[in-house]
C-alpha cells in the first residue's frame, strides 16, 4: 500500500511532500483508539532491548534528527514504532535554513540531497515543546515504555567557530531536563565551516566543556558525536583517540556525505542539484566500512550508532556486523514507509 501512496507523494516536491504526510499521520492519530489502532498494527513484535549506557531502548530501529526538527510530532512518531527519534538540528537561536528548494530525491539511487541549513525553532520554543510532551503529551500518548528522545544540537550559522562552543552549552543546558541523550552535530555539510570543528582541538573544547556540565547535573544524560563519513583515517584516527580519552559515550555513523560517486542519477541532473548533503543507499557502503574501522580500532570499547543507507533488515544486520549497537533511519523512511521499524525488527 505504500508504495502506491509513495508515488502519489513523490509528485510532490520533497519538502511539501514531507510536510503533506506529517499532516495526515497527525490525523490518523488524532484520537486514542487510532493510535491504538497503528501503534498494533506497526508493532515489531516480540521486544528486543538494547541497553547503551543507562538506556534501554525497546528496539534498534530509531529516526534520526532530520525528520522531526522541532518536536512537533511526538505523539504521532510514537506510534510507529520506533525505539527512539531524535530530534533537532536544534541551535540556539531560530533559523529559517537555505533558500528552496533545498531537498531532492534522487529516486533511481533511492537517495536524497538536502541542503535544509539548520532550520528549526530555536531551542527555547522546542525546549517548550519538550516540556509538554514530558508533562502532558507522553501520558496522553500512552507510550510504554516511554519514548526515547535524543537531543541533536548544533550552532547558529552566524556564529562564529571560535565561539560555537557557546552554542552548544547553551543548548545543552536548555535541553538537558527534558531529552535522554544528546548528540553534538559538528558534520553537517550546510552550515558553512561547521566540519572543521571536527578538528580535534575544536572538538576537545566543546566535548570537554559538555561533559562537565554533564557530571555537575543530578542526573546524566549519554553524550554522543556525529561524525561525517568523508573525514580522512587520520582524522577518523583523532576523533577515536579523543572519544577514548574524555570517556564519550558513543559515536553517530554518521551523517550524509558531499561525495557523489557512483550514483546512477543522470550527472547533469545530479550538477543542477548543487551542493548538499547525499544520504540513502549510496551511503550504505562508505558508512559500512567506516562503523567496521571504527569498531575494529577502538576494540568496540566506543558504543556506535549507525545512520547510512538503512533500508531493509539485512541492512540492518550489516550495520550491526560492522560494529553497530543502535540504528538511525531518514532517507530509509522516505522511501520504505512507516512499517520500516517494524519490518527490520521482525526480520532480524
Amino acid at each position: 500500500m505504500y508504495k502506491l501512496l509513495r508515488q502519489l507523494l513523490f509528485l510532490l516536491p520533497p519538502e511539501e511532500a514531507h510536510q503533506v504526510s506529517m499532516f495526515f499521520l497527525k490525523l490518523a492519530c488524532s484520537t486514542a483508539a487510532s493510535r491504538r489502532f497503528i501503534r498494533k498494527l506497526l508493532d515489531p513484535g516480540q521486544p528486543q532491548p538494547v541497553q547503551l549506557g543507562p538506556l534501554v531502548f525497546k528496539n534498534q530501529v530509531g529516526l534520526a534528527a532530520g525528520f522531526d526538527k522541532n518536536a512537533l510530532h511526538l505523539r504521532e512518531l510514537s506510534c510507529l514504532g520506533f525505539g527512539h527519534v531524535e530530534i533537532g538540528t536544534v541551535t540556539p537561536q531560530p533559523q529559517r535554513g537555505n533558500e528552496r528548494p533545498r531537498l531532492f530525491r534522487l529516486t533511481k539511487d533511492k537517495a536524497l540531497i538536502n541542503r535544509m541549513g539548520f532550520n528549526n525553532d530555536g531551542v527555547v520554543t522546542i525546549a517548550r515543546r519538550l516540556k509538554e510532551w514530558r508533562e502532558h503529551g507522553q501520558k496522553k500518548a500512552d507510550t510504554d515504555p516511554p519514548l526515547i528522545i535524543g537531543g541533536n544540537i548544533g550552532k547558529n550559522k552566524i556564529t562564529p567557530n571560535e565561539e560555537a562552543w557557546r552554542d552548544y552549552e547553551f543548548c545543552f543546558e536548555r535541553l538537558h531536563p527534558w531529552v535522554d541523550y544528546f548528540v553534538v552535530n559538528v558534520s553537517s555539510p550546510n552550515t558553512p565551516g561547521l566540519r572543521a570543528l571536527q578538528e580535534k582541538d575544536s572538538l576537545q573544547k566543546i566535548l570537554t566543556l559538555l561533559q562537565q556540565r554533564n557530571r555537575e547535573k543530578k542526573i546524566q544524560r549519554p553524550l554522543f558525536l556525529k561524525i561525517a563519513p568523508d573525514l580522512t583515517p587520520a582524522q577518523v584516527d583523532d576523533v577515536i583517540t579523543l572519544a577514548l580519552e574524555i570517556q564519550l559515550d558513543g559515536l553517530v555513523v554518521s551523517n550524509t556525505t558531499i561525495s557523489r560517486e557512483g550514483l546512477l542519477t543522470d550527472e547533469n541532473q545530479v550538477s543542477r542539484i548543487g551542493a548538499g548533503g547525499l544520504s540513502g543507499a549510496p551511503l550504505k557502503e562508505k558508512n559500512s566500512l567506516l562503523l567496521h574501522y571504527i569498531a575494529e580500532r577502538t576494540r568496540g570499547k566506543i558504543p556506535l550508532i549507525a545512520s547510512g543507507g538503512i533500508f531493509t533488515a539485512a541492512d540492518a544486520k550489516e550495520k550491526q556486523a560492522a560494529g553497530a549497537t543502535l540504528l538511525q533511519v531518514w532517507t530509509g523512511f522516505v522511501y520504505e514507509g512507516p512499517a520500516i521499524a517494524k519490518n527490520i525488527c521482525s526480520e532480524s
